[in-house]
C-alpha cells in the first residue's frame, strides 16, 4: 500500500503536469503572434531600407505564411490534451487579429502601393495609393469582423449549406486570406516591389475581396470532419513528407496555387449552389404551371 505522502505527492505531480499540458497550446499561440510581430517590423523595414525592401517584404510574407500552421496545431492539440479554455480561445483570437489581420494589410499596402514610383502621373499614383490604403484598412475590418463573428457563433451555418456530415468555415477563414496576400507576396519574392499602376488596380481588386469574403456567408471546406485518429498513420506521414517537400522545394508557386484555388472553391461553391437554387425554382413554377394551368407570375395561360 502506498503511504499517503506518495499519494500526496503523485498528486502533486500529476497537477503539475496538468498545468503544463495547459501551457502547450499557448505556446503555440505565442509563436503565431511572435510571426505577426516579426512580419510587421519586416514590413516597417522595407519602408526604411529603400533598395533591399524586396528581401524584407519577403521575409515579412514568410513569417506570416509560418504562422498558419502554429494556429491550426493549436486548438488541435487544445482539443486532443482536453486543456480548451476560455483563456486561451481569448488569446488565440488576439493573436489572429495581430498575425493575420494587422501584419497582412501592412505588407499589403506596403507592397502594393506604397513603392509606386514618381514616373506615374501624380493624380494618378495619389489615388492609388490613397485607395490602397483605405482597402487594406477595409481586409483589416473583415477579418476583425470575422474573428468577431466565430467568437459569438461556434455552430454558425452558411447561406449556401454543403453536403451533410461536412463541417464548413462560414466565410472565408481570416488565415486563408493572410496566406493569400502572403503567398502573393513570396511569389514576387525574388522582384521589386509593385511599381505598376495596372498591377497596383489587380491588387486593389484581390485585397478587397479577401475582405470581402471573409465577411459573407460563404461556405469554405474546413477538414474538420477528417480524423487522423482513424487513419492509416503511415499513408499519413508519406502525403506529408510529400507536401512539405513540395512546399519546401516550390513554395512559391505550390503556396500561391494553393490560396488562389482555396478562394476559389467558396466562389465556385456559391455559384453552383446559386445556380443550383435557380434551377430548382425554375423547376418547381414549370411543374406548378402543368399542374394548374397558371403561371405563378402571369396569372391563368391563355390557350
Amino acid at each position: 500500500m502506498p503511504t499517503r505522502d506518495a499519494v500526496a505527492a503523485r498528486a502533486q505531480t500529476q497537477a503539475r503536469l496538468r498545468r503544463g499540458m495547459f501551457l502547450l497550446p499557448s505556446l503555440f499561440t505565442v509563436g503565431n503572434i511572435a510571426a505577426g510581430y516579426f512580419s510587421i517590423t519586416q514590413a516597417i523595414a522595407a519602408i526604411a531600407s529603400g533598395s533591399d525592401a524586396h528581401t524584407h517584404l519577403d521575409w515579412a510574407a514568410i513569417a506570416i505564411l509560418f504562422a498558419i500552421p502554429f494556429d491550426a496545431l493549436d486548438g488541435r492539440i487544445a482539443r486532443m490534451t482536453n486543456t480548451v479554455s476560455e483563456f486561451g480561445k481569448e488569446l488565440d483570437s488576439l493573436s489572429d487579429a495581430v498575425t493575420f489581420g494587422v501584419a497582412p494589410s501592412l505588407l499589403a499596402y506596403v507592397w502594393g502601393f506604397h513603392f509606386l514610383p514618381a514616373t506615374i502621373r501624380p493624380d494618378l499614383r495619389q489615388e492609388l495609393i490613397s485607395a490602397g490604403g483605405f482597402i487594406c484598412f477595409v481586409y483589416l475590418i473583415g477579418g476583425v469582423a470575422r474573428l468577431a463573428r466565430f467568437n459569438i457563433s461556434p455552430d454558425a451555418q452558411p447561406r449556401n449549406p454543403g453536403r451533410p456530415g461536412r463541417k464548413y468555415f462560414v466565410g472565408m477563414p481570416i488565415p486563408a486570406a493572410a496566406g493569400l496576400i502572403a503567398s502573393t507576396v513570396h511569389f514576387f519574392g525574388g522582384a521589386y516591389p509593385n511599381q505598376a499602376w495596372w498591377v497596383a488596380l489587380i491588387w486593389l481588386a484581390l485585397v478587397g475581396a479577401c475582405g470581402f469574403l471573409m465577411v459573407s456567408t460563404w461556405r469554405f471546406w474546413s477538414g474538420k470532419e477528417i480524423n487522423f485518429a482513424r487513419s492509416h498513420p503511415m499513408q499519413i506521414l508519406l502525403v506529408l513528407a510529400v507536401a512539405l517537400f513540395l512546399m519546401v522545394r516550390f513554395s512559391e508557386g505550390v503556396l500561391f496555387t494553393g490560396a488562389l484555388l482555396y478562394m476559389f472553391s467558396g466562389i465556385w461553391a456559391r455559384a453552383a449552389y446559386s445556380w443550383s437554387w435557380r434551377r430548382r425554382k425554375r423547376l418547381r413554377e414549370s411543374q406548378h404551371t402543368a399542374e394548374t394551368g397558371t403561371d405563378s407570375l402571369a396569372g391563368p395561360l391563355r390557350p
